[in-house]
Formats: structure tokens, C-alpha cells, sequence
């Protein structure tokens, strides 16, 4: 990757996430310990009014964007920032893509870093729900 590929407004690869697994849901709430009953309890998210699907859990759809934006730059020491906000709740069976742009494009200690905008998109990645929002900063060249 040389950084002339890229300028602001460039888009990176859409991120692919698939279709939200209930059954990894679970496993990562034992490996996180996450007592909340919405990751693997229907009944406990229909008494809360949230639906009828069990609910993934915020750390998962951030490691979403992360992957993206590792999987872009080719390592995790290019991943340098990430601010997000959570916009909706991810659901099992729902299909995710990671979408982003750039931004910005600086120079900052010798390394040309790119500022980006980031999405965490539930169905269509062109017109889908955007479930994450926010910004991240990874570095093109050093």
C-alpha cells in the first residue's frame, strides 16, 4: 500500500462481517463473564422490550471495525485510534458490513497517518441501518 492510493474522500474495502452468530454470542459471554441475560435469553429481551433476538454485545461490534481496519492496513500496530457510538442494538442473524473513509491525511512523527470515518452497517452496506458511527486513525506509511 503506498499512501499516493489514497487521498481524502477514499473509500477503504468494505469489512464483511457475515451474519451475527447466536451460539458465539454466548461463548463470548462466558469468555468476558457478561452475566447480561439479553446475549443469549430471548425472554429476557422481550421482558425488556428490545425484541425478540438475543442481543450482541457492544465489544463484539467494536472488534468488527477494528478487523476492518487492521484487515486494511495489514497490522495492529497501524491501528492507532477509535471513537464510537453506539447507535442501535445488533441482533443474531443480522448481516454486518464495515464501511469508511478518509478523512484526513497527515504527517505525525515521520508516519502518514489517515484519519477515517467508520460504520458498523446492519443489512445493505450502501443504504443498511448504521448501527456504529464514529473515527479511527491508522497509520498508511511509516
Amino acid at each position: 500500500m503506498t499512501t499516493s492510493e489514497f487521498s481524502i474522500g477514499s473509500k477503504f474495502p468494505n469489512y464483511d462481517v457475515g451474519i451475527v452468530d447466536a451460539e458465539k454470542m454466548k461463548t463470548m459471554a462466558v469468555l468476558i463473564q457478561d452475566p447480561n441475560p439479553i446475549h443469549w435469553d430471548v425472554e429476557s429481551v422481550k421482558r425488556l422490550g428490545l425484541g425478540s433476538k438475543p442481543i450482541n454485545q457492544g465489544p463484539n461490534n467494536m472488534a468488527y471495525v477494528v478487523n476492518a481496519l487492521v484487515s486494511w492496513v495489514g497490522s495492529i500496530e497501524k491501528f492507532k485510534k477509535l471513537k464510537i457510538r453506539f447507535l442501535s442494538n445488533v441482533y443474531a442473524g443480522d448481516r454486518l458490513t464495515v464501511v469508511g473513509s478518509i478523512t484526513d491525511i497527515g504527517q505525525v512523527e515521520g508516519e502518514t497517518l489517515a484519519s477515517c470515518e467508520v460504520q458498523l452497517v446492519r443489512g445493505d452496506p450502501e443504504g443498511g441501518d448504521v448501527v456504529m458511527a464514529g473515527q479511527a486513525a491508522v497509520i498508511l506509511s511509516g
